[in-house]
């Protein structure tokens, strides 16, 4: 992996830098958002953003919600000591796909980070410790991943949703990785009377620990905003068990 690596504390950021080397990784390591922006015009170069949310001049916050807007796709983890869920919500809120709590092992670290990868290109992590993810619907081929529902149309490959009105010009919305995922689960168990919390989560995050589920949470209300355009397509909640996605055209 070729990381962008934020991190002010220069002990912890020698330790994790050649931690990570020593497995392989090619790490380029800025000690403030002032020098991390200078990677910003080639951050399309690296695999996964790894910040630090507490840092002098622009926090991790701000930088990966600028890495978010000109890298759609890139996978971004946030590194952070604060405990607060408000604090985390905000992260996932500003771009992020992941977050790992200081103090933290290096092999916790590596995981989430190849998860990371392996779920931008599509592909399961081989190294993973966490629990294999549910299967939900039908296996999905190549030619099932542009979707048609209701007046939308769902380009999963490209992060791309597109509402076509009755008239006029389409509206576009770029999704963020996990926007998408959590939309292609939701369409994959259309017919079903209920997906579960816990199913999602588990698919998604594989874990469903309480942050995970307040994030779940964060990308429910992301994806209604954006598929309100068509009254027809529906989230439901089900109040204590999970989700029903209605198209009703």
């Amino acid at each position: 992996m070729k990381v962008l690596y934020l991190e002010d504390e220069s002990l912890l950021g020698r330790i994790v830098k050649e931690s990570l080397e020593s497995r392989d990784c090619d790490i380029d390591w800025f000690i403030d958002g002032k020098q991390a922006r200078q990677a910003l015009a080639r951050a399309g170069e690296y695999d996964i953003a790894v910040l630090d949310v507490q840092m002098p001049g622009e926090d991790g916050f701000t930088i990966g919600n600028r890495l978010r807007k000109e890298f759609p796709t890139l996978p971004i983890l946030y590194l952070t000591a604060r405990t607060q869920a408000k604090d985390v919500l905000s992260g996932f809120e500003s771009g992020g796909n992941d977050y790992v709590r200081k103090p933290f092992s290096m092999e916790e670290l590596l995981v989430r980070m190849r998860n990371l990868v392996s779920m931008r290109e599509g592909t399961a992590s081989s190294t993973s410790s966490a629990p294999a993810p549910i299967a939900i619907g039908a296996p999905q081929s190549s030619h099932e991943e542009f979707y048609s529902f209701g007046r939308f149309t769902f380009d999963y490959p490209n992060l791309r949703l597109v509402f076509q009105p009755a008239s006029g010009p389409p509206k576009e919305h770029s999704l963020s990785h996990r926007e998408a995922e959590l939309l292609r689960l939701f369409l994959r168990a259309r017919g079903q009377s209920v997906i579960e919390r816990k199913t999602i989560l588990l698919e998604l995050w594989h874990d469903d620990g309480f942050f995970n589920s307040r994030n779940l949470d964060v990308y429910v209300r992301k994806l209604r905003s954006m598929l309100e355009d068509d009254p027809a397509v529906r989230i439901l909640t089900l109040r204590g068990v999970g989700y029903r996605f209605v198209v009703e055209r």
